[in-house]
Protein backbone atom coordinates (compact mmCIF):
# COMPACT_ATOMS: atom_id res chain seq x y z
CA UNK A 1 0.00 0.00 0.00
CA UNK A 2 1.05 3.58 -0.62
CA UNK A 3 2.26 5.48 2.46
CA UNK A 4 -0.49 7.68 3.90
CA UNK A 5 1.60 10.52 5.41
CA UNK A 6 4.11 12.57 3.43
CA UNK A 7 6.29 15.33 4.87
CA UNK A 8 7.50 17.73 2.18
CA UNK A 9 10.73 19.47 3.14
CA UNK A 10 12.14 22.09 0.71
CA UNK A 11 15.88 22.70 0.96
CA UNK A 12 18.41 25.20 -0.28
CA UNK A 13 21.85 25.20 1.31
CA UNK A 14 20.85 23.14 4.33
CA UNK A 15 23.92 20.88 4.44
CA UNK A 16 24.47 21.72 8.11
CA UNK A 17 20.97 20.71 9.14
CA UNK A 18 19.63 18.11 6.74
CA UNK A 19 20.88 14.80 8.14
CA UNK A 20 19.86 15.68 11.69
CA UNK A 21 16.40 17.01 10.81
CA UNK A 22 15.60 14.04 8.58
CA UNK A 23 16.72 11.61 11.28
CA UNK A 24 14.64 13.40 13.93
CA UNK A 25 11.61 13.55 11.65
CA UNK A 26 11.87 9.89 10.67
CA UNK A 27 12.22 8.88 14.31
CA UNK A 28 9.08 10.80 15.26
CA UNK A 29 7.06 9.51 12.30
CA UNK A 30 8.13 5.94 13.02
CA UNK A 31 6.62 6.32 16.48
CA UNK A 32 3.41 7.88 15.16
CA UNK A 33 2.73 6.06 11.88
CA UNK A 34 5.27 3.23 11.66
CA UNK A 35 6.11 2.41 8.05
CA UNK A 36 3.26 4.56 6.75
CA UNK A 37 5.16 7.70 5.74
CA UNK A 38 7.62 9.30 3.38
CA UNK A 39 9.92 12.29 3.88
CA UNK A 40 10.28 14.12 0.57
CA UNK A 41 13.29 16.41 0.30
CA UNK A 42 12.85 18.97 -2.48
CA UNK A 43 16.26 20.45 -3.20
CA UNK A 44 16.60 23.49 -5.43
CA UNK A 45 20.09 22.79 -6.74
CA UNK A 46 21.88 23.72 -3.51
CA UNK A 47 25.55 24.54 -4.22
CA UNK A 48 26.63 23.47 -0.71
CA UNK A 49 26.07 19.75 -1.28
CA UNK A 50 22.61 19.48 0.28
CA UNK A 51 21.38 17.45 -2.68
CA UNK A 52 24.18 14.92 -2.33
CA UNK A 53 23.46 14.54 1.39
CA UNK A 54 19.78 14.03 0.55
CA UNK A 55 20.68 11.24 -1.88
CA UNK A 56 22.80 9.52 0.76
CA UNK A 57 19.93 9.71 3.25
CA UNK A 58 17.55 8.24 0.69
CA UNK A 59 19.99 5.45 -0.02
CA UNK A 60 20.10 4.55 3.65
CA UNK A 61 16.36 4.85 4.36
CA UNK A 62 13.58 3.77 2.00
CA UNK A 63 11.22 6.26 3.67
CA UNK A 64 13.27 9.20 2.34
CA UNK A 65 12.62 10.42 -1.22
CA UNK A 66 14.49 13.18 -3.06
CA UNK A 67 13.28 15.53 -5.77
CA UNK A 68 16.09 17.49 -7.42
CA UNK A 69 15.19 20.78 -9.05
CA UNK A 70 17.70 22.66 -11.16
CA UNK A 71 17.00 26.21 -10.02
CA UNK A 72 16.01 28.18 -6.94
CA UNK A 73 12.80 29.90 -7.99
CA UNK A 74 10.98 30.22 -4.72
CA UNK A 75 9.39 28.32 -1.88
CA UNK A 76 6.01 28.14 -3.55
CA UNK A 77 7.41 26.47 -6.66
CA UNK A 78 9.28 23.94 -4.52
CA UNK A 79 6.19 23.09 -2.49
CA UNK A 80 3.97 22.74 -5.55
CA UNK A 81 6.47 20.33 -7.10
CA UNK A 82 6.68 18.40 -3.85
CA UNK A 83 2.91 18.24 -3.44
CA UNK A 84 2.60 16.77 -6.94
CA UNK A 85 5.07 14.00 -6.11
CA UNK A 86 3.33 13.26 -2.81
CA UNK A 87 -0.10 13.06 -4.40
CA UNK A 88 1.22 10.83 -7.18
CA UNK A 89 2.66 8.63 -4.43
CA UNK A 90 -0.76 8.15 -2.85
CA UNK A 91 -0.45 10.61 0.05
CA UNK A 92 -3.60 11.14 2.11
CA UNK A 93 -2.01 13.66 4.46
CA UNK A 94 0.67 16.09 3.29
CA UNK A 95 2.72 18.09 5.79
CA UNK A 96 4.93 21.11 5.15
CA UNK A 97 8.06 21.40 7.26
CA UNK A 98 11.22 23.51 7.29
CA UNK A 99 14.61 21.79 7.21
CA UNK A 100 16.39 24.00 9.75
CA UNK A 101 14.82 22.81 13.04
CA UNK A 102 12.64 25.91 13.31
CA UNK A 103 9.79 23.38 13.08
CA UNK A 104 10.30 20.83 15.83
CA UNK A 105 9.39 17.30 14.63
CA UNK A 106 7.72 16.57 17.98
CA UNK A 107 4.79 18.74 16.90
CA UNK A 108 3.95 16.26 14.16
CA UNK A 109 2.03 14.36 16.82
CA UNK A 110 -0.46 17.20 17.38
CA UNK A 111 -0.66 18.07 13.69
CA UNK A 112 -1.50 14.51 12.66
CA UNK A 113 -3.90 14.03 15.56
CA UNK A 114 -5.84 17.16 14.63
CA UNK A 115 -5.87 16.11 10.96
CA UNK A 116 -8.02 13.11 11.91
CA UNK A 117 -10.89 15.61 12.18
CA UNK A 118 -9.85 18.80 10.38
CA UNK A 119 -8.92 19.29 6.72
CA UNK A 120 -6.06 21.74 7.30
CA UNK A 121 -4.05 21.92 10.52
CA UNK A 122 -1.76 24.90 11.07
CA UNK A 123 1.11 24.83 13.53
CA UNK A 124 0.42 28.23 15.05
CA UNK A 125 2.75 30.57 16.86
CA UNK A 126 -0.07 32.92 17.78
CA UNK A 127 -2.62 30.83 19.65
CA UNK A 128 -2.48 29.99 23.35
CA UNK A 129 0.55 27.80 24.00
CA UNK A 130 2.38 28.92 20.85
CA UNK A 131 5.28 31.29 20.51
CA UNK A 132 8.68 32.08 19.01
CA UNK A 133 12.21 31.84 20.38
CA UNK A 134 15.37 33.76 19.54
CA UNK A 135 13.72 36.38 17.33
CA UNK A 136 14.68 40.03 17.38
CA UNK A 137 12.10 42.77 17.79
CA UNK A 138 12.00 43.65 14.08
CA UNK A 139 11.23 40.11 12.98
CA UNK A 140 8.53 39.79 15.63
CA UNK A 141 6.91 43.01 14.43
CA UNK A 142 7.09 42.01 10.75
CA UNK A 143 5.61 38.57 11.41
CA UNK A 144 2.81 39.78 13.67
CA UNK A 145 2.08 42.78 11.50
CA UNK A 146 2.02 40.75 8.30
CA UNK A 147 -0.42 38.29 9.81
CA UNK A 148 -2.72 41.01 11.11
CA UNK A 149 -2.62 42.79 7.75
CA UNK A 150 -3.53 39.61 5.85
CA UNK A 151 -6.33 38.73 8.28
CA UNK A 152 -7.85 42.18 7.92
CA UNK A 153 -7.61 42.27 4.12
CA UNK A 154 -8.95 38.74 3.61
CA UNK A 155 -11.54 38.79 6.38
CA UNK A 156 -10.48 35.55 8.09
CA UNK A 157 -9.80 34.78 11.72
CA UNK A 158 -6.87 32.36 11.36
CA UNK A 159 -4.18 33.79 13.62
CA UNK A 160 -1.04 32.42 11.94
CA UNK A 161 -1.67 32.79 8.22
CA UNK A 162 2.02 33.08 7.38
CA UNK A 163 3.20 29.97 9.21
CA UNK A 164 4.78 27.16 7.20
CA UNK A 165 4.28 24.15 9.48
CA UNK A 166 0.99 22.57 8.45
CA UNK A 167 -0.78 19.35 7.54
CA UNK A 168 -3.39 19.10 4.78
CA UNK A 169 -5.65 16.37 3.55
CA UNK A 170 -5.26 15.21 -0.01
CA UNK A 171 -8.71 16.55 -0.90
CA UNK A 172 -7.63 20.08 -0.03
CA UNK A 173 -4.66 20.09 -2.40
CA UNK A 174 -6.79 18.60 -5.15
CA UNK A 175 -9.47 21.26 -4.74
CA UNK A 176 -7.56 24.54 -4.59
CA UNK A 177 -5.99 24.60 -8.08
CA UNK A 178 -2.36 24.60 -7.00
CA UNK A 179 -1.15 25.20 -10.56
CA UNK A 180 -2.54 28.72 -10.44
CA UNK A 181 -0.83 29.64 -7.14
CA UNK A 182 2.03 31.94 -8.07
CA UNK A 183 3.03 33.46 -4.73
CA UNK A 184 6.14 32.51 -2.77
CA UNK A 185 7.32 32.90 0.79
CA UNK A 186 4.80 34.26 3.27
CA UNK A 187 2.19 34.79 0.57
CA UNK A 188 2.29 31.18 -0.61
CA UNK A 189 1.35 30.08 2.90
CA UNK A 190 -1.40 32.69 3.11
CA UNK A 191 -2.84 31.80 -0.29
CA UNK A 192 -2.98 28.04 0.28
CA UNK A 193 -4.80 28.47 3.59
CA UNK A 194 -7.12 31.15 2.23
CA UNK A 195 -8.11 28.99 -0.73
CA UNK A 196 -8.85 26.11 1.63
CA UNK A 197 -11.15 28.37 3.66
CA UNK A 198 -12.91 29.60 0.52
CA UNK A 199 -13.45 26.02 -0.61
CA UNK A 200 -15.26 25.23 2.64
CA UNK A 201 -12.61 23.09 4.30
CA UNK A 202 -12.17 23.05 8.06
CA UNK A 203 -9.01 24.84 9.18
CA UNK A 204 -7.76 24.56 12.77
CA UNK A 205 -4.67 25.79 14.59
CA UNK A 206 -2.57 23.88 17.11
CA UNK A 207 0.15 25.60 19.16
CA UNK A 208 3.82 25.31 18.28
CA UNK A 209 6.91 27.15 19.44
CA UNK A 210 8.99 28.32 16.49
CA UNK A 211 12.74 28.23 17.09
CA UNK A 212 15.00 30.41 14.99
CA UNK A 213 17.67 28.43 13.15
CA UNK A 214 21.06 27.96 14.80
CA UNK A 215 22.90 26.75 11.69
CA UNK A 216 22.82 27.96 8.10
CA UNK A 217 21.46 31.17 6.70
CA UNK A 218 17.85 32.34 6.83
CA UNK A 219 16.00 32.57 3.50
CA UNK A 220 13.81 35.45 4.70
CA UNK A 221 14.39 38.66 2.75
CA UNK A 222 13.00 42.16 2.37
CA UNK A 223 11.67 41.15 -1.06
CA UNK A 224 9.57 38.37 0.44
CA UNK A 225 8.15 40.70 3.10
CA UNK A 226 7.30 43.37 0.53
CA UNK A 227 5.70 40.78 -1.74
CA UNK A 228 3.21 40.06 1.02
CA UNK A 229 2.15 43.70 1.16
CA UNK A 230 1.23 44.05 -2.49
CA UNK A 231 0.09 40.50 -3.27
CA UNK A 232 -2.34 39.92 -0.42
CA UNK A 233 -5.12 42.25 -1.67
CA UNK A 234 -5.16 40.49 -5.05
CA UNK A 235 -5.76 37.13 -3.35
CA UNK A 236 -9.42 38.01 -2.77
CA UNK A 237 -9.99 38.05 -6.52
CA UNK A 238 -7.61 35.38 -7.81
CA UNK A 239 -8.36 32.83 -5.10
CA UNK A 240 -12.13 33.04 -5.47
CA UNK A 241 -11.79 32.54 -9.21
CA UNK A 242 -9.42 29.60 -8.87
CA UNK A 243 -11.01 27.56 -6.11
CA UNK A 244 -13.17 24.69 -7.18
CA UNK A 245 -16.44 24.08 -5.38
CA UNK A 246 -16.83 27.78 -4.66
CA UNK A 247 -20.53 27.33 -4.02
CA UNK A 248 -19.86 25.50 -0.75
CA UNK A 249 -20.60 27.58 2.31
CA UNK A 250 -17.35 28.72 3.87
CA UNK A 251 -17.24 30.81 7.02
CA UNK A 252 -13.93 32.17 8.33
CA UNK A 253 -12.46 29.82 10.88
CA UNK A 254 -9.68 30.03 13.36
Amino acid sequence: MDPRVWVVMPTYNEAENLAAIVDATATELERLVPGDYRILIVDDGSPDGTGEIADRLAGANDAVVVLHRTSKDGLGHAYRAGFAVALDGGAQLVCEMDADFSHDPRYLRSLLAAAEQADVVLGSRYVDGGGVRNWGLLRRVVSRGGGMYARAILGVSVRDLTGGYKCMRRQVLEAIDLDSVRADGYVFQIEVTYRAILAGFEVVEVPIVFNDRTAGKSKMSTRIALEAMWRVPSLRRTSRRAVRGESRSAAPVG
